[in-house]
């Protein structure tokens, strides 16, 4: 999956404060930023509102041919075809316990 994040400079830059704030002794931390810091590229968008995905980017999604393109709030994913059903077909069976987490989050 390639999450997108649509970040103009200012929202990046609050981004990266927020990672900054991660202590480096949490290991959780340090495999987050490097989670986001290390594929991050600039995305040019042209005239007609299309973007290149980079290269490492697709590989590391797994984009060939079809893809699937899902809104998340403000975000977007771009995911290959079959590593969606995949995933959105495991998702299904797991549904009544993601419920009960989103319990303990209060909704």
């Amino acid at each position: 999956m390639v999450v997108c994040l649509h970040i103009h400079g200012n929202e990046w830059k609050n981004f990266e404060e927020k990672l900054r704030t991660f202590p480096l002794t949490n290991k959780d931390a340090r495999a987050l930023k490097r989670f986001f810091l290390a594929r991050a590229t600039e995305c040019e968008i042209d005239k007609q509102g299309r973007f290149l995905i980079s290269s490492n980017l697709r590989e590391f999604a797994g984009l060939e041919k079809e893809v699937i393109i899902i809104g998340v709030l403000d975000k977007i994913e771009i995911w290959s075809k079959d590593k969606w059903l995949a995933y959105s077909q495991q998702e299904n069976l797991e549904a009544d316990e993601i419920a009960q987490r989103m319990e303990g989050l209060g909704i």
